[in-house]
Order: C-alpha cells, then sequence, then structure tokens
C-alpha cells in the first residue's frame, strides 16, 4: 500500500477534477461561458505531456552517460505517453475551439480552415509530429545499441524543439489562442479566477501521476520481454 500512495492520490485527484470541474461554478467570460471547463482537461492535459517528454529527455540523457539500455526504454515509453496526452490535448483544444472561434456566419469547411491555421496548433501539430518521427526512427533501425543512442540523441532534439513550437512561435504571431496579445491563460483577471485555479492544479497532478502510472506498467512488460537482452 505504501508504494501504491501516489497511485491513489493521482485517481483521487481525477475524480476531484471530474466531479469539481463539472459541478463547481465558473467565470461566465462572454466568449468562452461554461466552455472554460474545458481547462481541466485540454490545458492540463498539455501540462502532462510536457512533463513527460521532460522525463523522457532525462532517461534519454541518462542513457547516453551510462549506455544502459533500460534508461533507453524509459525514455521511449515515456514519450508514447507523452505523445498519446498531447494527441487528447490536441483533440480536446480542437473541440475547444470549434465552439470558441467559429463564427455562426461561416460553413463548417470556413470555419475549421480558419481553426487550422492557427499558429498555436499548427506548432502543436508541429511538436507532435517531431515525435513520431522519433518512434520512426527508433523502428528503422535494428541493432539495438545503435537504436538507443540514435534515438536518444534524437529526443535532446525533438525536446528542444518543443518549447519554440508551442510556447515562443505562437505567442509572437497573431493568434486566436488565449496567451496571445498581452492576455495571460492563466491571468485570474482576464482567464479563470481563484477558484478555478484549485480544480486546475490539483487537475495538473491527476493527469501527469496518470501518464506516469500508465508508463511504469508500459516499461514492466518492455522489461519483461527484454529481460535476457538486459542481463
Amino acid at each position: 500500500m505504501h508504494r501504491s500512495w501516489w497511485k491513489i492520490l493521482g485517481v483521487g485527484l481525477l475524480v476531484y477534477t471530474f466531479s469539481a470541474g463539472l459541478l463547481l461554478n465558473v467565470p461566465q467570460l462572454p466568449a468562452l461561458q461554461e466552455t472554460i471547463r474545458n481547462l481541466y482537461f485540454h490545458v492540463c492535459m498539455w501540462f502532462a505531456m510536457m512533463i513527460l517528454f521532460t522525463i523522457s529527455v532525462v532517461n534519454a540523457i541518462r542513457y547516453l552517460r551510462s549506455f544502459k539500455l533500460k534508461y533507453d526504454i524509459y525514455a521511449r515509453q515515456y514519450a508514447v505517453v507523452g505523445i498519446v496526452f498531447g494527441l487528447l490535448g490536441y483533440g480536446t483544444g480542437a473541440i475547444w475551439a470549434s465552439f470558441t472561434w467559429a463564427d455562426p456566419n461561416n460553413s463548417i469547411i470556413d470555419n475549421f480552415k480558419t481553426i487550422a491555421r492557427d499558429p498555436k496548433l499548427i506548432g502543436a501539430a508541429i511538436a507532435l509530429l517531431v515525435y513520431f518521427a522519433y518512434l520512426i526512427l527508433r523502428d528503422s533501425v535494428q541493432d539495438t545499441d545503435k537504436k538507443a543512442r540514435v534515438s536518444s540523441v534524437y529526443n535532446i532534439f525533438a525536446y528542444a524543439l518543443l518549447f519554440p513550437s508551442i510556447w515562443i512561435l505562437p505567442r509572437i504571431l497573431p493568434s486566436l489562442h488565449p496567451g496571445n496579445e498581452d492576455n495571460p491563460a492563466l491571468d485570474v483577471k482576464n482567464d479563470i479566477s481563484g477558484s478555478m485555479r484549485m480544480v486546475f492544479y490539483p487537475a495538473v497532478i491527476g493527469w501527469t501521476l496518470l501518464g506516469v502510472w500508465i508508463t511504469t506498467l508500459k516499461i514492466r512488460t518492455t522489461l519483461l520481454k527484454e529481460k535476457s537482452m538486459l542481463s
């Protein structure tokens, strides 16, 4: 039980996220209305993705320093789960945008084109494609040690591109996304209230712990399959 406390904590925080996130009062901002509740899912999943990618690149560096294959396995599995959370965050963000950015006077296709051209969504798509390329690169190399070395170096490269594509370039380009034009995405006055922060931060922790839990299960499975290689 003492080893599973963080799993119980993660489940509890997610139960709190769903219940409080859907039931508690939220600011009735003109452009967002009730859709602001998606903040607990879309944004928090992106935070979890960033944390998982960070753990992945740390393990890639650990592999390059020690050449122990277990760290390469850690790096790969954290990247895989990070991609999953990235896709979930991208999907929930696209749905959110379709309700808040869409022009009722335009057709669905025109609205979709407008949303798809947003720098924030383009940057997020580029970041995810770079990590998809990381997985493809791994599968294209047959030699285990060479695969681990090449993919670990690429992991560092992918992580270096993550911040410009998601956090820097979209903020200096015109965008409909909150966080642009001097509108910080977590500013209490402009975006969310203090009560929403009481759900937001636990949600970030909860989604992150869920991602770590899933990753540890994948790591255990992989280590069992490759036990003979690591011994």
